[in-house]
């Protein structure tokens, strides 16, 4: 892995800053230390998605223990670029994770030296885990999502499945996840939930104020949209009349952003040159920013979210836990992206797989009984999941004192 981010890295733009952003990695932990020299608690997570699973917790450990310092590390630069832009609430230090070498994990775990130690979902590095395990320090498994297929549990996965056993605690998303791995042999396993339910429903009831965004007609809000997304919206899009439109796609690129305002043919703007005194006069906005999203759906009578036919369905829970129904493409296996299947049996979730099949949707939802049972539906959905983080918590709390 290692070597082949190195060799990549000359044309891969991503992996270069995976490169560049740890060059200098072990300095700047050395730093933060000195100037924390207080308990820590260390949370690893793989990208953006791990992390907004992480916060509630974090913040539920900080409460707990106001006097811990927390580090936060990403693998992925995706994850990692946009966080460090700005404080993040209840976090101390945010870097990357040094690649998984045993010369590396020593040396980070010498350094930083935590008092316990959280791994969210699935980004699981082995030397790091065997150094930890080797010191004692209790490391806990959040948001664990187990599936069959996974290596841990086939005939040749003894070594994955042994990984899991240095976890002083597994928490899993779903029941059947936790009974999956009671029977490959683990014990310290439980249902907590996914602690994302409690991140979204926090944005919800205060989302960031947005005055320069004046509307005419109820909003349609496209989330995360990616190519394939906007050749499945376009033909809606070209011929819709009812709503204005609010897109923020996956990757900000003016050119693409123009190409899809042309293809829509309706009046366009980038957010970046909308007016505050402008009037409510445009069809078409392109959010050319990071970090505006989950608040916008508070806008939306209606949300599409994008990634459902490409690399991965992107956060559905952010617009439900506003209380509307969420369009996205079908995706191609629902037990990595368990909300879609979970938002679909509630009836606030609605997977489609053509324009035809999504101006339908569109038409049923235009049905004020419909809309009214869809969006009762999605409230029912956020509420009977939320407190994964406290019960996180009431455990971790008896193995860290």
């Amino acid at each position: 892995m290692n070597w082949g981010i190195k060799a990549g890295s000359g044309f891969i733009p991503k992996w270069k800053k995976m490169l560049q952003g740890r060059k200098y990695l072990f300095d700047s932990l050395r730093k933060f230390r000195e100037a924390h020299p207080s308990p820590l608690v260390w949370f690893h997570v793989a990208s953006l998605g791990e992390y907004e699973q992480a916060k509630p917790i974090i913040k539920a450990f900080k409460e707990k223990n106001p006097f811990w310092a927390v580090c936060v590390t990403f693998f992925s630069s995706s994850g990692y670029e946009p966080v460090i832009k700005k404080k993040q609430l209840w976090v101390d230090h945010v870097q990357y994770m040094p690649f998984d070498t045993k010369g590396n994990a020593k040396k980070f775990l010498d350094i930083l030296h935590p008092n316990a130690v959280f791994f969210v979902k699935y980004d699981l590095w082995a030397n790091h885990i065997l150094e930890i395990q080797k010191r004692q320090i209790p490391l806990f498994l959040v948001a664990a999502a187990f599936r069959k297929e996974q290596p841990y549990f086939q005939w040749y996965g003894g070594f994955f499945l042994n990984l899991l056993k240095n976890f002083y605690w597994i928490f899993t998303q779903r029941e059947e996840q936790a009974e999956l791995g009671k029977a490959a042999g683990l014990v310290n396993i439980s249902r907590a939930g996914d602690p994302r339910y409690d991140n979204v429903r926090e944005i919800s009831l205060s989302p960031r104020h947005f005055p320069e965004l004046k509307l005419a007609k109820p909003a349609f809000v496209i989330g995360s949209a990616w190519q394939e997304d906007m050749d499945l919206l376009i033909p809606f899009l070209k011929a819709n009349t009812t709503y204005q439109v609010i897109i923020a796609p996956h990757d900000i690129r003016r050119e693409q952003l123009h190409e899809w305002g042309k293809a829509i043919e309706k009046p366009y703007l980038l957010y970046s040159e909308l007016n505050p005194t402008q009037g409510a006069d445009w069809e078409v906005l392109f959010i050319d920013n990071i970090g505006m999203l989950s608040s916008l759906y508070q806008f939306a009578r209606v949300a599409y979210v994008g990634g459902g036919s490409g690399k991965g369905l992107h956060n559905i829970l952010e617009p439900l836990a506003f209380g509307i129904p969420v369009l996205f493409a079908k995706v191609k296996n629902e037990n990595k992206f368990l909300e879609a299947g979970i938002s679909r049996e509630y009836g606030c979730g609605f997977a489609v797989n053509t324009s035809e099949e999504f101006t339908a949707t569109m038409n049923v939802l235009e049905e004020k009984s419909a809309y009214k049972k869809s969006c009762e539906a999605a409230r029912k959905l956020v509420n009977e999941n939320l407190g994964s983080a406290k019960t996180i918590m009431d455990k971790v709390s008896k193995h860290i004192g």
